[in-house]
């Protein structure tokens, strides 16, 4: 008997393969332990905050003002928002007080930080008498196991250690229910409603119900109209059809997506129906809530307005949010009864010089509007419009009440500046100087408005000693205003 003899398999790139999966998870097992070393730290900052209050027996909030103030000085240090880093540590403390076993089982490498997540999420909601028992039983479980399926089996496991009934526990969820908005890009945002699932799931069948009875309508009335034009095409009617067309009476088809539609109407409902919830509410019309309207503070430059194709280069602004598109920009200014501040800026650097009005406003308040824009805590982005304005050097010691010494703080911010031992100075310019308690400064200033004067490539030199030359004129023969409005 004879036997062949096979040549060798090629490798087909098999070690090479092997070498980087082997790389990949030796890199994951060091991010994992450093991410919970991380958080061990962090949560030690939380104890050390909260242990000076503790031992001197003081108020919940002087401990919270602790916990900020110590989350202020990891945030600033870090280039980060002092919100998030107090969340982190407030989530760092939950981990290491009644998850030990997960934080063991992720620095060893054994569990990723989305494993961690979902252990956490889902054993928040169990009494601690009974966290201790679900963290090794979820550790021992999520062996194997994809975070998503380790999530459908955790929520067995946390129903069967919960004391109370779902309904009990629902009940107590309702008080949970909220409405955010998380925000997007291209000038689009979520609305995230929080609400009790039969609810939620009822209003969005609403929404698909009415979308679908648009829809079939669209259907019916194109088809109405492929039937009409029909025997005129036979009949040759080309006048008929010219004439309807001069006079402009064919409307633009509707071209929406049911997604688009839904998303219509939902804004329609919210927007221009008075809620039921309104206590105020009387039989011949909506109450006080019905009447509430939002406050929004946006900016849009004076040349956006006039040369809505260059809007990249100087976009309308809302502030606390970001850039919004020039025609939204235009039909707010067309379509709002409050009067516009006129801002001046210097046309290099974009410092404000002054404001006007036509209302009767304080101008001192319209100055700091402008200069501000949002809360002058560095890295804070909430609209001027809805912060204080508070006196750098406290009015009760002296302190003017001029812009030179007044800037815009939300309530947060104002709160921690009182509060804590954070300290701050005001230079010329609104230019703000932050001292944090281990002595790290910070320095915020105005967020210029963009110069009225641009240099341009080389390429274009011609055409801008043109238009040096040539003065730009607007519709109608007069100059353009020298700055944003």
């Amino acid at each position: 008997m004879t036997f062949e003899t096979r040549p060798p398999l090629p490798d087909d790139g098999v070690d090479a393969l092997s070498s980087v999966l082997a790389e990949v998870r030796g890199v994951d097992a060091e991010v994992a332990s450093a991410e919970a070393r991380r958080t061990r730290a962090l949560a030690r900052a939380g104890h050390l905050a909260l242990d000076a209050p503790a031992g001197l027996r003081a108020s919940s909030k002087a401990a919270e003002m602790a916990l900020r103030e110590v989350a202020s000085e990891i945030a600033a240090a870090s280039n980060l928002s002092d919100r998030s880093v107090q969340a982190q540590i407030g989530r760092a403390m939950t981990l290491t007080d009644h998850f030990p076993v997960t934080l063991d089982a992720w620095e060893a490498g054994a569990l990723t930080r989305a494993h961690v997540r979902v252990i956490v999420d889902a054993g928040i909601p169990l009494p601690l008498e009974r966290r201790h028992e679900f963290d090794v039983l979820a550790v021992a479980t999520a062996e194997g196991l994809s975070p998503g399926r380790l999530k459908t089996r955790l929520a067995a496991l946390v129903e069967s250690l919960q004391p109370t009934t779902l309904t009990d526990r629902h009940r107590r969820g309702r008080e949970t229910r909220c409405v955010r908005v998380v925000a997007g890009e291209d000038g689009m945002s979520d609305l995230i409603a929080t609400l009790p699932t039969v609810l939620a799931v009822g209003i969005y069948d609403r929404l698909v119900q009415q979308s679908a009875a648009i829809i079939d309508l669209r259907r019916e009335a194109a088809r109405g109209d492929a039937s009409a034009e029909a025997p005129a095409s036979t009949r040759g009617g080309g006048d008929e059809r010219g004439d309807r067309s001069e006079a402009g009476t064919t409307p633009a088809p509707d071209t929406r997506t049911a997604d688009q539609v839904r998303a219509d109407i939902l804004a329609d409902l919210l927007l221009t129906a008075a809620p039921d919830a309104d206590p105020t509410r009387a039989d011949d019309g909506p109450g006080t809530l019905g009447a509430i309207r939002a406050r929004v503070q946006v900016i849009v430059p004076a040349l956006t307005m006039l040369r809505p194709g260059e809007e990249n280069s100087d976009p309308a602004d809302l502030v606390g949010h970001g850039p919004i598109d020039a025609t939204t920009a235009r039909n707010l200014a067309e379509a709002t009864a409050v009067p516009w501040d006129r801002v001046i800026t210097h046309p290099v650097s974009g410092a404000v010089l002054r404001t006007d009005a036509y209302h009767r406003t304080a101008a001192i308040d319209r100055h700091l509007r402008a200069r501000d824009r949002h809360c002058r805590w560095p890295g804070c982005v909430a609209p001027a419009v809805r912060c204080e304005v508070d006196h750098t050097h406290d009015y009760a010691l002296g302190g003017a009440t001029d812009v030179s010494n007044l800037a815009h703080l939300c309530q947060r911010h104002h709160t921690q500046k009182q509060f804590t031992r954070w300290k701050v100075r005001q230079f010329p310019g609104g230019v703000l100087e932050w001292t944090s308690p281990a002595g790290r400064v910070y320095t915020d200033e105005p967020l210029p408005y963009s110069p009225a004067v641009r240099f341009v490539p080389d390429e274009h030199a011609e055409a801008s000693t043109h238009a040096a030359t040539s003065p730009p004129r607007v519709p109608g023969g007069h100059d353009p205003e020298p700055a944003p409005f």
